[in-house]
């Protein structure tokens, strides 16, 4: 399975960004799906996670109520809406998919990465 991260880009503070995470191949596998981001000088942190089927969602509490993440199986499709962007939102921005049901906060659970997208909030 290869992830394709869309949707990053420069954007003022309180604007929104649609991030894009799809999947290259639909496979009879169950896989759960995370966002993670990555700023400078700082470790990779979960942002957000959907289970295999779309009907729960995770959040880190520092974008719960602001970012929220969704599912379209029939375009291999994860999305992540981001609402009322902050300068701290600035980093690169990665979709990883695990083997199983739910999505997990720890970076080695997940099988497949994406590539990663710039997202640069100016205040």
């Amino acid at each position: 399975v290869q992830l394709q991260a869309s949707g990053g880009g420069l954007v003022q503070a309180g604007n929104s960004l649609r991030l894009s995470c799809a999947a290259s191949r639909r496979t009879s596998s169950t896989y759960a799906v995370g966002w993670f981001r990555q700023a400078p000088g700082k470790e990779r942190e979960f942002v957000a996670g959907i289970s295999w089927d779309g009907r729960s969602t995770y959040y880190a509490d520092s974008v719960k109520g602001r970012f929220t993440i969704s599912g379209d199986n029939a375009k291999n499709t994860v999305y992540l809406q981001m609402n009322t962007l902050k300068p701290e939102d600035t980093a690169v921005y990665y979709c990883a998919a695990r083997a199983g049901v739910l999505p997990k906060a720890s970076r080695s659970s997940y099988d497949y990465w994406g590539q990663g997208t710039q997202v640069t909030v100016s205040s």
